[in-house]
């Protein structure tokens, strides 16, 4: 019998085997993830190379950056019930190879109007891969290991999203094989065929729900909200911010609106919803929805601009750009460990408090270090401690805001509050991508980058404040890392056993 047809054995069945080869699926899962979410940020150090190329103006380099994120997060949630209803390996498998394919199509596309097209193709394979990672290792993990398995699983794909410009910087300046940034997409072959074969080997067969109907009008509002939203953000500086662009945001508000009426109509319908009602009408949950977007568009933003202004402002090449984002990532490491580690527990919501504050101490180093910036002489370590600063401020929030979020819905409600979580970080991204490179690309245009940065770190100010106001509605106690990913603990009356239940 094939590995792949031995069915998976049941999380919460003491009476059953674990699988064998369960280990083997999570570095699987691991590398396929990981795959997906680099993608996110390690083409941030090709603008200069895709200029040269394919004749990509600063509108088509956030397109190319922001438009994958766009469509990860607009189809993360309708990924993950789709995965419920037709299997998960069935789903990965699927997402897997699409994501594989539109990374060659990425690579040999031959006009940036192509590339951006395969962009958006990729991130919604990234949506429907995405989602399926956390439910399979549930389907074949359980008890103690399965906590081991997240306390894993969630560090390494951080670490993923981070590291993306230097290994983008890192293939680009290599200009392996003459391919230039073509190498950045083109990794993703080697690893995702090997990640497909194993996957289709070895992760066993669970069958899904197909009594589940899949809301198919909720993720067409859900997507058309979000290009309403993104589309006037990403055109409307290079156009002059016509009246099409302030009536495409308005549009988009009243989408996200009717998306949430729907939402409750088709749950008091008998009818599967994509998001539980209930998360919505949670005040603590709906306004961490609008920190997760104000953070991570400020965080991803940033980031973006930092790399802008290292290549175009400074001529750093690609690997230099890349190792100019380390200090940032190490920062945020730091700052991440710090805060998971310990002081989340102690302290409570005032980690995230204290994170958004250290973001705006290293923003204010940053910016004096630009205005004493000598063009002629100036090397990354002219700005170190305060990007590595606010990356400590940035690692602390990151370690623990999702925990803190969960802890005001009910344990029935975490998986369906978690991938909408996902999907507004990634929409977030996308939207900050949008915001941070029209700001720097307007005053960049006059050849005053220094000022063009200094823009862009007030724009973060203002979200980080706003953040932090948003901080003080949340929980003073974060929910525990393995009840984050759907497992919740009950202990007995007699306090004698734990039973592990999985909220899908």
């Amino acid at each position: 019998m094939e590995v792949s047809d031995v069915r998976a054995p049941s999380p919460t069945d003491g009476t059953t085997e674990p699988y064998r080869w369960r280990w083997l699926i999570l570095a699987v899962m691991i590398v396929a993830e990981i795959m997906d979410l680099l993608d996110a940020s390690i083409v941030n150090v090709a603008g200069p190379d895709l200029e040269k190329s394919l004749g990509a103006g600063s509108v088509g380099l956030q397109w190319v950056i922001g438009g994958y994120s766009l469509t990860l997060g607009a189809g993360l949630v309708l990924g993950g019930r789709l995965g419920d209803r037709y299997g998960r390996r069935r789903m990965f498998l699927i997402g897997l190879a699409a994501f594989t394919a539109s990374s060659l199509l990425c690579a040999i596309a031959p006009t940036i109007g192509a590339l951006i097209a395969f962009r958006l193709l990729q991130g919604t394979a990234g949506a429907m891969l995405l989602p399926q990672g956390l439910g399979l290792l549930r389907e074949n993990f359980s008890g103690p290991e399965l906590t081991r398995v997240f306390a894993i699983f969630g560090p390494v794909l951080g670490l993923g999203g981070i590291v993306g410009p230097v290994l983008g910087g890192f293939l680009i300046e290599g200009d392996f094989f003459g391919l230039g940034w073509r190498s950045v997409f083109l990794i993703n072959l080697p690893i995702g065929i090997g990640a497909l074969i194993v996957a289709a080997k070895f992760v066993p067969k669970k069958a899904g729900d197909r009594t589940l109907r899949v809301d198919l009008t909720g993720a067409a509002l859900v997507v058309a909200a979000c290009a309403l939203l993104v589309l006037p953000l990403n055109q409307g500086q290079e156009d002059g911010w016509p009246l099409w662009t302030w009536l495409c945001m308005a549009a988009s508000v009243i989408g996200f609106a009717l998306f949430a009426v729907q939402q409750r109509r088709t749950a008091a319908a008998g009818r599967e919803p994509l998001v539980t009602p209930g998360v919505l009408r949670k005040r603590a949950f709906t306004v961490g929805l609008g920190g997760i977007a104000l953070f991570f568009g400020g965080l991803i933003g940033t980031q973006l601009v930092l790399t802008l202004f290292l290549q175009i402002g400074q001529r750093f090449t690609a690997g230099d750009a890349g190792l100019g984002n380390l200090p940032l990532a190490v920062g945020t490491a730091i700052g991440g460990a710090v805060s998971g580690a310990f002081l989340a527990d102690r302290i409570g919501r005032k980690v995230l408090q204290i994170g958004p504050l250290v973001q705006l101490a290293g923003a204010a180093v940053l910016w004096f270090e630009l205005d004493g910036l000598d063009p002629a002489s100036f090397s990354i370590w002219d700005i170190v401690p305060g990007t590595a600063v606010a990356g400590m401020g940035a690692g602390m929030v990151i370690a623990a805001l999702f925990s803190f979020i969960l802890a005001a819905v009910d344990d029935d409600e975490i998986g369906s509050a978690s991938g909408v979580l996902t999907a507004v970080q990634a929409v977030g991204g996308s939207v900050g991508v949008a915001i941070f490179g029209s700001v720097f690309f307007a005053q960049a245009k006059t050849g005053d980058f220094t000022t063009a940065f200094h823009h862009a770190l007030l724009v973060q100010a203002c979200l980080l404040v706003a953040f932090l106001a948003i901080t003080f509605l949340l929980p003073k106690k974060g929910r525990p890392e393995e009840e984050q990913h759907g497992v919740t603990s009950e202990t007995a009356a007699d306090g004698s056993e734990t039973k592990q239940h999985l909220a899908v």
